[in-house]
């Protein structure tokens, strides 16, 4: 008993690097070495197994042990120091090829369990609580139209039945801005429609992707009915016609199943105006032959084309002259939607066109880009600019620079270059494409607005609002505006008097003629920073503004001198970009002032609101923060960060691109198909299908 026990606690606490062999009890030294379990000892050098395993209980073990001790127990002898990394990679290897494949089982098991709970059986007619107005609802308004005050699925959940005597919003548009607004609003504050000639929403910035095959057109939709449904809002597959301002009624029309056009008005308490914009035609003849790329359909029309094109180039009835035409593509602006669409173009037809069409075709096709600034992108730094001009210029994509497209022909584009020294030279250039992206402009239902409220807009392509995002010339917290279809007024020597009119109480004079000292002026800065804080650059250095503009040196700022002030700073503001950035911005800045709105103002006392401005007492005016422009120009990106910054890079920048897009997605369905779409370019090549 006593040989046995001091055996045991022998083989416990023996030597480093030692093993009891089972026949003889005596110590051995094994110097192996195990590739599982790595610990290092107090010399510095490395354990083995065995070492781990019989030292102690509080040291780690191994994830996978090795069958080393077993092995040398059974026959009583060390293996080879061969034999034993062989066995030890064997082993590893198997266990962790079975938890991989046990792994694979479990997700596959519970991915059909998942997909059987989805499978419900609901009865086909149920009894459900209508009210009668929401069938046969009042005729009212300028046209005696019916008016839209009750929803047949107002009584369909209890949250919808608690949202009907909630004020009520309605959003024009499913884009960017509405989206957005629906997103971060507050269900139980409001009665929410959203009214939309499409019942999807487009994920635009990745567009010229689904032109070529890269993206799948599912993976940049999402269902608008999916995306209001966590508030219990409502959908209307309708267009916005016009806009009562003083009965707050919207007229919506709609063609019916037999083609007729049924017409309707849809009540407000709240009015967002988000229908995007159309595409600039600058007055040039003959758009008709070109393609746009504002929608899904538009960019389905595009592939189709590209398609057609390389497939009646290779008819043996087509002539030389004939197929280099069908093969010249021509892209109309050098902004970021024509320079994607032109590097995704390329990227086609060099990563596939060579592997599944004739190589005579790679010999003839030809790129233009036709831009009229004397650089492409000349919206970004001008670093970017040149990066982007050399990425086209190593792929043989031909750039146009300081040109305008005069007339677009069936079969030509009619176009003028200015030359080095000035002079104008008249071009022509067969196409058998062409794409047309020069800018945004104003749709049919913004252009009635305007006109309506003539004399509160004063800009022609955008209709005007104040930092609020409220329209101007409509009641104040009514109606408001945002995307591309709006732009924000900069006017802060406007509203000269209304930043003087507490100092002028305060010393008991008229505002024309104050006298403000440093101190008044730094008052009136800090009022102009809230109302406009798209000044609060140009506003930094208060006291080089206040020695500029006291031309007089009398140490104190007149009414003349302020108004030339205010007016400098006005003419340094510039308009905010037509992008997706700034419609997002605007949406979330809107819902959570909404959110504020309902329930701040119940608590409001009367001398909280300044002149009967709620929105002002409650939250600040909108600031636009520029996260910075990317753009894709064919296997590689440019980052333009703002203030002079800036990357660009290849694959790397590449990868950077689709993550942030990726992150922006609307929803994880579409992440997730944008994920399989590009594993799917990357495995099989482009979809070249037209359909």
């Amino acid at each position: 008993m006593l040989g046995a026990r001091a055996a045991r606690q022998a083989g416990r606490f023996g030597p480093r690097g030692a093993t009891l062999t089972a026949r003889t009890n005596q110590w051995s030294r094994i110097p192996t070495q195990s590739l599982f379990t790595r610990a290092p000892g107090r010399s510095g050098r490395t354990k083995t197994t065995e070492e781990v395993t019989t030292t102690g209980p509080n040291l780690s073990k191994p994830l996978f042990p090795a069958p080393l001790v077993l092995a040398r127990q059974l026959s009583g002898k060390p293996l080879p120091q061969r034999k034993l990394r062989l066995l030890n990679f064997t082993y590893r290897a198997a266990a962790w090829l079975g938890s991989s494949v046990l792994l694979i089982g479990v997700g596959i098991v519970g991915f059909f369990l998942y997909d059987a709970s989805t499978y419900h059986t609901h009865p086909i007619k149920a009894d459900v609580d209508i009210a009668a107005l929401a069938l046969n609802p009042r005729r009212g308004g300028p046209k005696n139209l019916p008016i839209l005050e009750y929803y047949i699925d107002d009584d369909d959940s209890e949250e919808m039945r608690r949202q009907k005597d909630k004020p009520r919003l309605v959003i024009l548009g499913g884009g960017w801005g509405g989206v957005s607004l629906v997103k971060e609003l507050d269900p139980e504050n409001y009665h929410v429609t959203v009214i939309s000639p499409t019942n999807y929403f487009l994920f635009t910035p990745m567009l010229p992707s689904a032109t070529v095959g890269t993206l799948g057109l599912r993976s940049l939709v999402e269902p608008i009915r999916r995306i209001i449904h966590g508030i219990g809002g409502h959908f209307l597959r309708a267009r916005a016609e016009d806009v009562d301002f003083s009965l707050r009624l919207v007229e919506v029309s709609q063609v019916d199943c037999n083609g007729v056009e049924q017409r309707f008005y849809v009540p407000y308490d709240k009015l967002v105006i988000a229908v995007g914009s159309v595409t600039n035609p600058h007055g040039v003849k003959g758009l008709e032959h070109c393609h746009f790329l504002k929608d899904i359909n538009d960019a389905r029309k595009i592939r189709n084309k590209v398609i057609q094109n390389l497939e009646l180039a290779c008819l043996p009835t087509t002539t030389d002259e004939e197929r280099k035409r069908l093969l010249s593509f021509v892209v109309c602006g050098g902004g970021p939607t024509g320079v994607e669409f032109a590097a995704e173009l390329f990227d086609l037809l060099n990563e596939d066109l060579t592997q599944l069409f004739p190589l005579l075709l790679r010999n003839e096709i030809s790129v233009h880009l036709i831009q009229s600034r004397d650089h492409i992108l000349n919206t970004y730094d001008e670093t970017l600019s040149k990066y982007a001009e050399e990425r086209f210029a190593r792929d043989q994509v031909d750039v146009l620079t300081n040109s305008r497209v005069s007339e677009v022909r069936p079969d030509t584009i009619i176009f003028t270059q200015k030359d080095a020294d000035g002079n104008i030279i008249k071009k022509e250039l067969p196409m058998g494409f062409c794409l047309w992206s020069t800018g945004v402009s104003q749709n049919e239902f913004c252009k009635r607005l305007i006109n309506k409220l003539a004399r509160a807009q004063k800009n022609r392509r955008a209709i005007e609002t104040d930092t609020h995002l409220r329209v101007n010339g409509t009641p104040l917290g009514d109606v408001y505006a945002i995307g591309d279809c709006a732009t924000v007024q900069n006017n802060i020597a406007d509203h000269i008097v209304t930043f003087l009119r507490s100092l002028a109480w305060k010393h008991g004079s008229d505002p024309e003629k104050l006298q403000l000292r440093f101190s008044d002026w730094r008052s009136v800065a800090e009022q102009v920073k809230r109302r406009f804080p798209q000044a609060v650059g140009h506003l930094k250095r208060l006291d080089k503004l206040f020695a500029e503009y006291d031309r007089d040196q009398s140490g104190t700022l007149d009414f003349g001198e302020l108004r030339e002030l205010l007016r400098q700073i006005d003419s340094k503001l510039t308009t905010l970009p037509a992008t997706a950035q700034r419609a997002h911005q605007q949406g979330q800045y809107l819902a959570h002032k909404f959110n504020k709105l309902a329930r701040a103002t119940p608590g409001l006392r009367a001398n909280d609101i300044l002149d009967g401005d709620l929105d002002a007492a409650v939250y600040h005016a909108f600031e636009y923060k520029h996260l910075g422009s990317l753009a894709y120009i064919g296997n590689s990106a440019v980052f333009d960060l703002g203030q002079g910054r800036g990357l660009a890079g290849g694959l790397w920048a590449v990868y950077a691109w689709r993550s942030i897009y990726f992150a922006q997605s609307v929803s994880f369905r579409t992440r997730m198909l944008m994920a399989m779409d590009w594993a799917k370019r990357g495995l099989f090549g482009r979809d070249l299908m037209s359909y």
